[in-house]
């Protein structure tokens, strides 16, 4: 056993240790919109903050899929939880595609948490040996509990061309505002971010190109040895190992809570008896052991072409991109066919199925995620047709 696989197997036990404390914190978590302090704390003392941090900056590094078993251990215990500690992990991976001086300034701290996004919606304009940053950012996952933000943005040059680049900005730059109420997610506090006149040196930023195919100068590793994967093919798988813990914990929630719980109005006194609660519960556990066996097919297919140095082909990230979308589909069904299981009672917000169930939902219509979208990339590229976007 290598050193690296030490490190991810202490970290699933460290979180595996919390799952009863961060499932406890839920109500907490949702009334407040935001995880409580010691969840983080938590995750901190597991070294889950440290998983993506590379190596020679004081990181565990690990390969994408340990870190898919580490997120979806902690969405086990928590959705909420879960997701930002995937959106905190998946954009430390991503200040590795900036250039040495930028890692170096962020990973000053290895445990470092980052949020962000790729939508673009503010604006760099150039200011002496940098630019100027203005904009919002909505939705921003993680944002108040970051140290840094990424920040898409439209760069707008002096001879009226543009271009879109990713900046990668300190969070105390950003005014967070509370505007978070929501149905779902509701723990994640995933308010707007604004940036004004926000001085960013011209290291900060690299080309969104640069960032989808990995390839920005300036790195002396470039990319890091076996860590060079697709970018949102690394986002996606990541988010759907997220989805594989939260069907994980809604079925050992539902396996719980069911033995000697009447149905009302009937004569069983013990649900498990029932046979549609069998047929139930055997075709949830079924679509979750379908979407980790689904999962488990392009772990090794990303983790070869980054030991191998290069980028997946636009037909394996198509593939990523459309089975992580089945995969989360699954997984969502398998959390729908539990709560529907668990009768009226599980409305109230003590009983934490509830809260899976609401967050699975919410987080299945993140815009990258969606069914729909990303099959369609899929079949293009099954039928021979061009993918016909730069998202892979």
């Amino acid at each position: 056993m290598t050193t690296g696989q030490i490190a991810a197997d202490d970290v699933v036990k460290a979180v595996a240790d919390i799952v009863p404390v961060l499932r406890d914190n839920g109500p907490k978590a949702e009334q407040q919109r935001w995880i409580p302090d010691e969840n983080i704390a938590l995750l901190e003392k597991a070294d889950v903050f440290r998983i993506a941090t590379p190596a020679r900056f004081g990181g565990l590094d690990l390969p994408l899929a340990d870190q898919a078993r580490v997120l979806a251990e902690i969405s086990r215990g928590c959705p909420s939880t879960g997701w930002l500690a995937m959106v905190w992990a998946s954009n430390a991976w991503c200040a590795t595609l900036y250039p040495d001086r930028t890692q170096e300034e962020v990973f000053a701290d290895p445990s470092v948490r980052i949020s962000g996004g790729f939508t673009p919606s503010g604006t760099l304009t150039p200011h002496g040996d940098g630019y100027l940053l203005n904009g919002s950012w909505r939705f921003n996952s993680g944002c108040r509990g970051a140290d840094w933000n990424i920040a898409a943005a439209i760069l707008e040059l002096p001879d009226g061309t543009h271009d879109e680049v990713v900046a990668i900005v300190p969070m105390s730059e950003f005014t967070v505002a509370d505007d978070w109420h929501t149905s779902s997610a509701e723990a994640t506090g995933s308010s707007t971010t604004t940036a004004r006149n926000v001085a960013v040196p011209a290291h900060r930023v690299i080309s969104f190109g640069d960032a989808i195919l990995n390839s920005t100068a300036g790195r002396t590793q470039q990319p890091t040895p076996g860590r060079g994967y697709g970018l949102f093919s690394f986002v996606v798988a990541e988010c759907a190992a997220t989805f594989l813990g939260m069907a994980r914990g809604a079925y050992e929630l539902f396996l719980e809570r069911v033995p000697g719980r009447p149905i009302t109005y009937t004569s069983w006194t013990d649900q498990r008896e029932h046979p549609l609660t069998q047929i139930q519960v055997a075709t949830a556990a079924n679509k979750i052991a379908a979407a980790e066996g689904l999962a488990a097919t392009w772990w090794p297919l990303l983790q070869g072409r980054a030991d191998a140095g290069e980028q997946p082909t636009d037909e394996e990230k198509a593939l990523v991109r459309g089975q992580s979308a089945y995969v989360i589909q699954l997984a969502k069904e398998a959390v729908e066919i539990l709560y529907n299981a668990s009768g009226a009672s599980a409305i109230q917000r003590s009983v934490p199925i509830q809260r899976f169930f609401r967050d699975t939902q919410g987080f299945s219509l993140h815009a990258l995620l969606l069914l729909s979208t990303n099959l369609e990339v899929q079949g293009r590229v099954l039928l021979g047709l061009d993918p016909d976007t730069p998202l892979l």
